[in-house]
């Protein structure tokens, strides 16, 4: 890459703890060069004791970024302190996407428009029927429940393990939101048009429990937030049993394009060549 273009144009970030393990950087770096824009974007690692540090200095400046993307762990911490946080963000209670204006930090959380926008690509008129099941009812939950709800969505079950866990997210997002433990899993499937996991079952290659996905409707698609493996033993039972799937990258991808557009100036695309990209990596490690 020329160096003088990363020397010369807007920084970008991506802060975690560990963040070593975020492709993030692989993703906005082949944006910038596939568009020809000078900037960088780099992984900074800062652990939680830093974090309220690392904002004051992004907010004056003397950090020498422009904004940046925030993972696991400081999602929350991020939202809190962020001058401007938007609606999203506030029902959430986390942003993952920062930027500088004005002086301020406005806050934002493109988790659900990933998630949304993948399944657009992937498999269009995945949002045709009313009823969706969530499995899962953790911190990856809440912002696929938002997106589905907001997509207009009449139905949207969380089946967790922990149903008080559910029933928090049920209170949180509203009366279209429905909690059920996990034994009531063959129940609430029945007649749903979407099937999401959102927990990290099957991640890593992980055997996950059996399910009978056939009470759903025939046109049904089944997804996971989960990317690697790509094909997630959920998926793997889903396709077998003649469902439509679709898997997680695509939401890692489509989450990454509103912070670009918002700290280079361009709106960047996703395509097969970045996904191949990712997944070349992901075979590497």
């Amino acid at each position: 890459m020329d160096d003088s273009r990363e020397t010369h144009g807007p920084k970008a970030f991506v802060t975690g703890f560990p963040v070593k393990h975020s492709r993030s950087p692989l993703i906005h770096g082949y944006w910038l060069k596939t568009l020809d824009l000078p900037g960088s974007y780099q992984a900074h690692e800062v652990a939680p004791e830093g974090f309220a540090d690392f904002i004051v200095s992004l907010r004056s400046g003397s950090a020498g970024f422009v904004g940046g993307n925030i993972t696991i762990p400081h999602k929350e911490m991020a939202f809190k302190l962020a001058d401007q946080p938007d609606e999203l963000s506030e029902e959430l209670g986390a942003s993952n996407t920062l930027w500088l204006k004005d002086g301020k930090i406005l806050a934002t959380n493109t988790d659900g428009r990933g998630f949304t926008a993948n399944l657009d690509e992937r498999r269009p008129g995945w949002d045709r029927h009313d009823r969706v099941v969530v499995l899962g009812a953790g911190g990856a939950s809440r912002a696929v429940i938002q997106a589905v709800r907001d997509r207009g969505f009449k139905e949207i079950h969380v089946v967790n393990r922990t149903v008080e866990r559910a029933q928090e997210l049920a209170d949180r997002f509203g009366p279209k939101v429905h909690a059920h433990p996990t034994a009531a899993l063959a129940e609430v499937i029945t007649g749903a048009g979407l099937f999401i996991n959102t927990t990290s079952l099957g991640m890593d290659g992980e055997a996950a429990p059996t399910i009978d996905f056939s009470p759903m409707l025939s046109d049904a698609v089944v997804t996971d937030i989960v990317y690697v493996p790509l094909k997630t033993s959920i998926l793997a039972q889903a396709e077998e049993q003649g469902f439509a799937i679709v898997d997680g990258l695509g939401m890692l991808l489509h989450q990454a394009v509103p912070g670009f557009e918002k700290w280079f100036g361009r709106r960047p695309v996703v395509d097969e060549t970045l996904r191949a990209l990712i997944i070349a990596d992901m075979e590497k490690h």
